[in-house]
């Protein structure tokens, strides 16, 4: 027999406005869940930028760190090979000159002295090694800048200070003695006669 209630069945659907208002608060519920999400990637991203930062820095000094001491030891490799050089000179210049002897710097002083001002004086004895010799048949005195690889400014120093050399009268033939010479700056040396010895060996004649 039919019964002539409601069918509890099957709700009444909702009208319009009740269908907005759940609606709403579906997107309600779920902007609050998404800005809850978004709040917790930026302070992850906050955190993965501060990491980040650090690391950076850590980078920063051990790139620093490995630099001082790059340069620590290029200055104490220039030290061993300028000094073994030196206790050298005679032998290692062989073939360029004979009957050499390196100079003291107050045996440079009596030489140069009475023809040079003082800044010139000084800058002769600022060289690494004045020796004399006889080269190509001529008494000479020899500048010579020593460096574990070569520079343009080893170049220009020997060049300098043998020009100051003659300007006191003196032969003087300028030399850059190295472990290593780029083929440009072997050319440059060359161009301004400085005479070039590199690993135990007296390169070409200035051009």
């Amino acid at each position: 027999m039919a019964s002539d209630g409601p069918n509890l069945l099957f709700p009444l659907p909702l009208n319009p406005l009740e269908l907005a208002t759940a609606t709403v608060d579906r997107l309600a519920d779920a902007q609050e869940q998404t800005g809850s999400q978004v709040a917790e990637l930026t302070k992850a991203q906050t955190r993965t930028e501060s990491q980040v930062a650090t690391l950076a820095d850590v980078v920063q000094s051990l790139a620093f760190e490995l630099h001082r001491r790059g340069n620590r030891l290029d200055t104490v490799l220039g030290w061993t090979f300028e000094m073994r050089f030196r206790d050298r000179l005679t032998s290692s210049l062989g073939r360029l000159m004979r009957r050499g002897k390196l100079l003291r710097n107050d045996e440079v002083l009596d030489a140069i002295e009475q023809a040079l001002d003082a800044d010139e004086a000084d800058e002769v004895l600022r060289a690494d090694a004045i020796a004399t010799g006889i080269i190509d048949g001529v008494a000479s005195h020899v500048a010579v800048e020593v460096s574990a690889t070569c520079a343009a400014d080893d170049i220009d120093r020997a060049h300098r200070r043998a020009g100051i050399l003659r300007k006191a009268g003196l032969v003087a033939v300028p030399l850059v003695a190295c472990e290593a010479i780029s083929d440009e700056l072997l050319g440059y040396a060359r161009s301004r006669q400085v005479r070039v010895w590199c690993n135990g060996t007296m390169l070409d004649a200035a051009a």
